[in-house]
């Protein structure tokens, strides 16, 4: 098996907010769109955002159609996590969850989309254990 692509595909109750969110906040840009569906991407991230509507018909499994995004943290490593905070923080975007380090080296920060979808920067600290 070789993977050429990848995605992360979240149920949402309004797709144009998570998307403008993504683009506005993340620097995602979409590729592909229809009503109830985005898929956004960025060279850099490693994986496609894709939003889809809240019960959309054609999802599958069908089961899990009317679930939403919850309980699920999108995560992304940056090479300088304390600036692309200061970013953030000076264009005024809600921060959930200010920065700070664990002890294991982890330094990092979450925002929250309007669906309530949570993006962590994060940057492993050398030294830190």
């Amino acid at each position: 098996m070789q993977i050429t692509a990848s995605a992360l595909s979240l149920n949402v109750a309004d797709v144009s907010a998570s998307v403008s969110f993504a683009e506005a906040n993340l620097g995602f840009v979409r590729q592909m769109e229809a009503d109830g569906f985005a898929s956004l991407g960025r060279d850099d991230a490693g994986l496609n955002l894709i939003f889809l509507e809240v019960g959309l018909s054609t999802f599958k499994p069908t089961a899990l159609a009317g679930h939403h995004a919850d309980g699920l943290l999108v995560v992304f490593v940056l090479d300088d996590v304390d600036a692309y905070y200061n970013e953030l923080t000076a264009r005024d975007v809600p921060i959930t969850t200010a920065i700070e380090t664990e002890p294991w080296g982890e330094r990092y920060f979450q925002v929250t989309d309007p669906n309530g979808v949570v993006y962590q920067f994060v940057q492993w600290i050398e030294g830190e254990s």
